[in-house]
């Protein structure tokens, strides 16, 4: 295997991690927020909604996202009407990989939100900010660390992620093959020794990016 191989597939994957990454974080800090802040019925359905692909086998995911996006899907006609083509892309990757490593990044926002002692956003208010920029001024300034782990955590989820993404995005060489897939695909045909060079160049992400997450954790803040 060659290293322009490697560094075609870690870059992918990379592009794919950190688009699933960007996707998520939007939504994710609105829900958190919501669910620290807001007594709603229907809040623990909801909580439970948003952990199911953590819990779901991936396969069943990428099923689902599958059905969701293929030709006979809801959505078919509406992407068909924009000409876009998810499925069998490397869009197809960074959605699965978006959806699996959705609930950590809620999850660990929304304990970074309830951290924050309400008087300070009541204060906010008080002083003339409104609601929206009391959320961008005071808010998320404040649960910055829980977003920013929450990110590490989902982008490296998405880095190992394999299930869903064999499902909707296929194993294509040069086109949604990531370091998980490729890794598979080379234990199938019996390429060992490239299978253990993939495995070399995820390790190496993962642990990179986790000891930039643990190492922010470890800062005092200001």
């Amino acid at each position: 295997m060659s290293a322009g191989e490697i560094a075609e597939i870690t870059g992918l994957t990379l592009r794919v991690a950190l688009v699933a990454t960007l996707v998520g974080i939007p939504p994710a800090v609105g829900l958190a927020w919501l669910l620290a802040r807001r007594e709603f019925r229907g809040r623990s359905f909801v909580q439970a909604c948003i952990a199911l692909p953590m819990v779901l086998p991936p396969v069943a995911v990428g099923v689902g996202l599958l059905l969701l996006l293929g030709r006979r899907g809801p959505l078919a006609p509406l992407l068909s009407a924009l000409g876009v083509e998810v499925v069998f892309t490397w869009g197809a990757a960074a959605l699965a990989a978006a959806v699996v490593g959705f609930p950590l990044l809620v999850r660990a926002c929304q304990q970074s939100f309830a951290e924050i002692d309400p008087r300070t956003e009541r204060l906010a208010r008080s002083l003339g900010l409104g609601p929206v920029a009391t959320f961008f001024r005071v808010s998320l300034p404040l649960a910055r660390r829980g977003v920013l782990y929450g990110s590490l955590l989902a982008f490296t989820r998405a880095l190992g992620e394999f299930g869903a993404t064999a499902v909707v995005a296929g194993i294509i060489p040069g086109r949604t093959e990531t370091l998980a897939l490729g890794i598979w695909s080379r234990v199938q045909r019996g390429d060992d020794a490239g299978a253990l060079l993939l495995c070399a160049a995820s390790f190496a992400l993962a642990l990179a990016s986790l000891w930039a997450a643990e190492g922010w954790l470890g800062r005092r803040p200001r």
